[in-house]
């Protein structure tokens, strides 16, 4: 499989993605907690840029003892991204949708040279 250069270590800073062409469509390669992680950017909703929307920590319900509802919180050791089209969340670390943990998209492992970062797809 070919490796596709993505970027310098050093011009990744922590929170930052780039997506990078490849002959079979895109991919988008996060920089998380100093790891990388790399996923098709394509919806599983509607093909959407699914890598291109913004990125949250875990949204997480705050419930009561007594199960009544308290307000949210969020949750910084998970961090999502959100596809742009419609909202589809999916979880960094694994690529799977948050909402229907069936769907999930496609992974790719990433590889360090040096300073420098690859996408193998």
């Amino acid at each position: 499989m070919p490796e596709i250069f993505v970027a310098k270590q050093s011009q990744l800073a922590d929170g930052d993605r780039r997506i990078v062409k490849t002959a079979r469509g895109e991919i988008g390669v996060f920089r998380h907690a100093g790891a990388f992680y790399a996923y098709d950017n394509k919806c599983v909703h509607s093909g959407g840029p699914a890598c291109e929307g913004v990125t949250i920590p875990k949204v997480v319900d705050i419930i009561a003892e007594d199960r009544t509802y308290q307000g949210q919180t969020f949750d910084e050791s998970e961090m999502h991204f959100v596809c742009p089209w419609h909202g589809y969340e999916y979880d960094m670390k694994t690529g799977v949708c948050v909402g229907d943990r069936r769907l999930k998209l496609k992974s790719y492992e990433v590889v360090q040279r040096g300073d420098d970062v690859f996408v193998i797809a």
